[in-house]
């Protein structure tokens, strides 16, 4: 039985840690941060993430998709306030398709402990990875409790070390090892707004809420606890940033200002706020994800993209299926089942990496346009026509077909749709 190395127990390294035992092969999971089932993980990433069609389709193969379901709550659409209160309501799908909110932490606890119940899987944690030799799979650590530093080898190593993962940072002083990160100019804090005193959501729970400001915008998630999590997203200078709500007054003047009718809520849950570190944004590519037969990244660490369109963990568990079938297609052959998943992955995973920072840009500037809500009533009445004209957050949310696809499609319906709603507006003026 051959020996995999998975460095990272995040949602990607446990869930394909699954995949493998599966597949006959024995697993170790090395991960640098503590058991996320002995400790509180909300350390100021994101603690909110959605799952869709494709991610459950992944975490079904496996058996692992009721697990997570329980700890779902669906979203059916977005709400828009306005900043004079206005609500706008705007349906995901067109047959109360749903996309499911879910905590990190509780997804995270949730997937190791469904891969620790198989017998060939076994996790270590607090062991930070410092350094890897590339040609004969051995990674040295440290475990981050005693300081000892150890050497482990195996056959095949798979980084899903993150964004900033160590592996990745090997790999790229290889000859002809293309790389490339970029920054958003935003980043995010969140805070967390309690359930009402009657122990009820503040919001409609069954929705995502967000309050567009054009430059900015603020963001809901519902918790199975009845708490909201919001993320502030802001520059980090200029005249509204992180930078100029340092102080508790200027961020009283922001919310005051921009996002009046929750301020109530907000207030009384400030109290870390300034003391908590801007989380930033960043898309990495990079290529070839393997070294020989020998190493491949996944995840993060080969295609970070930034979290817009709720589509980091989907992508992440469909690529652990992908992944797998190229393995169990070239039996014992692992520099071209290697090949073969890269090929394939890389083109999706580059088309969605555009999606969400265009996506960004359409939260803050464009869900509460006019304009906008017009073109989605318009591809909504298209859908329901004929379901070839299903928009491109539907086949992205709710089917399992390619990124790139989705995308060709999507560009042929723009312009019939750009059309349709230029002559709507020319109807509207004549009358």
């Amino acid at each position: 039985m051959e020996n995999i190395i998975i460095v990272g127990a995040g949602l990607v390294g446990s869930l394909l840690s699954v995949y493998l035992a599966r597949a006959g092969f024995k697993v170790s999971v090395y991960e640098r941060n503590s058991d996320p089932r002995q400790i509180n993980m909300q350390s100021g990433r994101s603690i909110n993430i959605t799952l869709s069609e494709r991610g459950f389709k992944a975490l079904d193969a496996v058996g692992a998709a009721d697990v997570v379901r329980q700890l779902c709550i669906p979203v059916y659409g977005r709400i828009m306030h306005a900043q004079d209160g206005e609500l706008t309501y705007q349906p995901y799908g067109n047959n109360k398709e749903a996309i499911y909110s879910i905590g990190r932490e509780d997804l995270s606890k949730a997937l190791i402990s469904f891969a620790q119940k198989h017998e060939n899987i076994e996790f270590s944690f607090n062991q930070k990875c410092i350094d890897i030799d590339l040609p004969t799979a051995t990674l040295k650590l440290q475990n981050l409790k005693t300081g000892e530093i150890t050497q482990v080898q195996a056959d095949r190593i798979f980084a899903a070390d993150g964004a900033h993962s160590p592996v990745r940072h090997k790999m790229q002083r290889l000859k002809r090892f293309n790389y490339s990160q970029e920054y958003l100019e935003q980043g995010y804090k969140e805070i967390i707004i309690p359930p009402g005193d009657d122990g009820s959501w503040v919001f409609d729970k069954n929705a995502i809420h967000i309050w567009p400001r054009d430059n900015f915008m603020l963001i809901g998630f519902p918790n199975l606890d009845k708490s909201f999590t919001l993320s502030l997203h802001l520059p980090y200078e200029g005249e509204i940033s992180h930078d100029s709500t340092a102080s508790g007054d200027a961020v009283r003047n922001l919310f005051e200002t921009y996002f009046p009718d929750i301020w109530l809520l907000v207030e009384p849950n400030l109290t870390d706020y300034s003391h908590k570190p801007v989380e930033a944004m960043v898309t990495i590519k990079c290529f070839p994800w393997s070294y020989q037969d020998k190493v491949l990244l996944i995840g993060d660490s080969c295609h970070a993209i930034v979290p817009s369109y709720g589509q980091g963990a989907n992508a992440g568990f469909e690529n652990c299926q992908l992944l797998t079938k190229c393995i169990e297609q070239h039996p014992g052959d692992w520099q071209t089942a290697f090949r073969e998943y890269e090929t394939l992955r890389k083109p999706d995973m580059d088309v969605l990496a555009d999606l969400c920072l265009e996506h960004f840009t359409v939260l803050r500037k464009m869900v509460g346009d006019p304009k906008f809500l017009e073109r989605k009533k318009i591809e909504r009445k298209l859908q329901q026509m004929n379901s070839e004209f299903a928009s491109l957050y539907y086949n992205i949310s709710f089917t399992c077909m390619s990124y790139s696809e989705a995308l060709r499609i999507e560009r042929i319906h723009q312009e019939m749709i750009s059309q349709i709603a230029e002559n709507n507006i020319k109807r509207e003026v004549s009358v």
